[in-house]
Formats: structure tokens, sequence, C-alpha cells
């Protein structure tokens, strides 16, 4: 079984104090930082930009994941990608006209590419392009905000994305966004996600400190 990977969404974190919040998350055990990066189109909600990353990535040694939740990404990848610590690319197969060569750009870059797969989204539309992925999010909320409820329904979705992998002998990291806590970790690690993205129960967390919570993301 593959490790577990806990990436903290800075989409919950205080912007006001980013340097803060990513040191915190860093000295808590985190292994990486989720960057949602939404547009108010793709999404209805609007977030960063690259200038704003690429001031973060000063401030810790934790790679980043960045999750495009954008229309048209090729127009933005480069820029995204010029941090050195960006380790992945993650486009939303809704929003590509031309999958295949949206991946194709990603790797261009040097950087793994993922694709994120709205609640809706069934995971066939991925067959021949399998292979060219790093890894599959998993949406488990709708995406645009933070602190939204769990939908259970997905379970089945992981466990799919995981079959197809092994199916094809591929090494895929499956990524679940969306409604996980110490609760909903468990199930979705028991379906076959091996990457958690946390923002509320991470940051916002009135009961755990910050180390405790992402420790208990581990299952």
């Amino acid at each position: 079984m593959k490790d577990i990977i806990v990436m903290p969404s800075i989409l919950s974190a205080d912007f006001a104090c980013m340097d803060k919040e990513l040191k915190s998350i860093e000295e808590a055990g985190a292994d990486a930082v989720h960057c949602d990066v939404m547009d108010g189109h793709f999404v209805p909600n609007i977030t960063f930009g690259p200038g704003f990353l690429a001031a973060c990535a000063k401030k810790t040694s934790l790679p980043f994941y960045v999750h495009l939740m954008i229309e048209n990404p090729d127009m933005y990848i480069e820029q995204f990608a010029k941090p050195d610590i960006v380790a992945e690319i993650t486009v939303h197969e809704e929003a590509c006209c031309h999958l295949h060569r949206t991946l194709q750009n990603i790797k261009a870059t040097g950087k793994k590419a993922g694709v994120a797969l709205n609640p809706h989204t069934n995971e066939d539309v991925l067959e021949y392009v399998m292979e060219d992925l790093d890894s599959v999010l998993v949406m488990t909320v709708n995406p645009g905000f933070g602190g939204q409820k769990f939908i259970s329904s997905m379970l089945k979705k992981i466990e799919r994305v995981r079959s197809i992998s092994d199916r094809l002998g591929l090494d895929l990291d499956i990524t679940v966004d969306g409604g996980i806590d110490g609760n909903t970790c468990k199930q979705v690690i028991s379906a076959g996600a091996n990457m958690l993205v946390a923002g509320n129960y991470v940051f916002a967390n009135k009961t755990l400190s910050r180390a405790d919570a992402v420790r208990s993301l581990r299952g």
C-alpha cells in the first residue's frame, strides 16, 4: 500500500500571515501544500495567482501541489510551474478541450501531471489518458469553497479509479479533496486514496492542534 500523504490546503489559511501558516504546517508534519487556484469562472470563487504562490514558495520547503480550478489552464501552466518547489499541477477534465495536449504541456515543464474530476464526472473520461497521469484527484465536494460536507457516494469513484490503476499496472496517486477530517479520512483510505487534502480540519480545528490533526489524517 502506498504511504499516506497529507496536504493541508492553504485556501483555509490566514492569507495575512502566510509565512507563519506555512511554517506551522511544516512543523506539524505535513507532507506537502495543496494550492487551490480559482478564477471566478470555472468555480464561483477567486483565490490567488502565480505571483502569490511564488512568494509563498520562498517561505517553506514543502512541495506545492497546484490544483488549477480555472478555465483555459494551458494559458497559465508555465507561470504556475516556475517555482522549483512546485511538484505537480492538476487540471480539471471539465475545463480542458484537449486534455491529452494539456497533460503534455504540464509534463514539458518537468512537473508531474494530475487530472481532477468533479463529483458528477465519470472516471471513464480518463480511459485514454491514464498512462499519461501521475495522479487522479477525486473531488468529494463540489469545487469552489472550503468547509463543505463530504459526498459519500464518491467513495465508489475512488474505488473504481484505484481498480483501473491496478488493472493497468500503474502506480497512480489518488488524491481526495473536500470534507476530509478524522472520520472521512479512514473511508477514503480504505477506498484506495493515498493523498489527502484538508483545509479547515487543519487550519481551523478548535479541538486538535495542527500536529494532531495532521497525524489523525493518516488513518
